[in-house]
């Protein structure tokens, strides 16, 4: 769920500023290390992610998830809502006795840990880690059952990985067009979702390949 910042272009900007705070195409920059710490627990992580995908869902729903009890689980719905990552959405109640809570946003931004102040760097790469980890458990969890996925699934997914020769200004529209290619897909809203569809977790990772050293030809 987040992503370090890719430097921003005036056609990349103007596109943002079309789009809602939070959503995909204009993600949440988060700046405080103290959101970064409170967002940066496996199982937050979690709880975001189930009410981002199914919409506002009560503690117990999210404690189903998260794999938590439901007073757990509102401890840490709390903790996200005291950084405006969450809040109480009565409006969807069935009840006065549930208490629904809704994402006020489904997509971040964290500029790459060096560029964060000195004291935020701890924090961000913190948050990085519980993000690269939360992927890491779903890829194992699926490893682990990957012979009982009808044959369909088990070709159309897998690891790909691959190498590219560009200058920093093709790595931005590169994951520019990647971007605009996975919101085709995306249907964040159950109800743009098919019986047939299913969730697929895609991770994009973007890594200098080169000594830092090899740059001067192209400052």
């Amino acid at each position: 769920m987040t992503n370090p910042a890719p430097p921003r272009t005036a056609a990349r900007q103007a596109s943002r500023e079309e789009a809602a705070p939070g959503t995909p195409r204009n993600p949440v920059k988060i700046t405080d290390p103290r959101a970064m710490r409170a967002l940066a627990h496996p199982a937050r992580i979690a709880i975001m992610e189930h009410l981002a995908l199914e919409g506002p869902a009560t503690a117990t729903d999210c404690a189903e998830f998260a794999g938590l009890s439901p007073s757990a689980c509102s401890y840490h719905l709390r903790a996200l809502a005291r950084y405006g990552f969450v809040e109480e959405d009565r409006t969807t109640a069935a009840d006065g006795r549930h208490r629904p809570w809704r994402a006020l946003a489904v997509a971040f931004d964290l500029a790459s840990v060096s560029d964060q102040p000195r004291a935020a760097r701890p924090a961000a790469r913190m948050l990085l880690q519980a993000a690269r980890s939360r992927s890491d458990q779903i890829r194992a969890a699926y490893e682990e059952r990957e012979a009982a996925f009808p044959r369909q699934w088990r070709e159309a997914g897998g690891w790909v990985q691959d190498v590219l020769h560009v200058t920093p200004a093709e790595l931005e529209q590169f994951r520019r067009e990647v971007a605009e290619l996975s919101a085709r897909y995306r249907r964040l809203d159950p109800g743009d979702r098919t019986a047939e569809v299913r969730r697929v977790l895609v991770v994009l990772d973007l890594v200098p390949w080169f000594d830092p050293s090899d740059t001067k030809d192209s400052q």
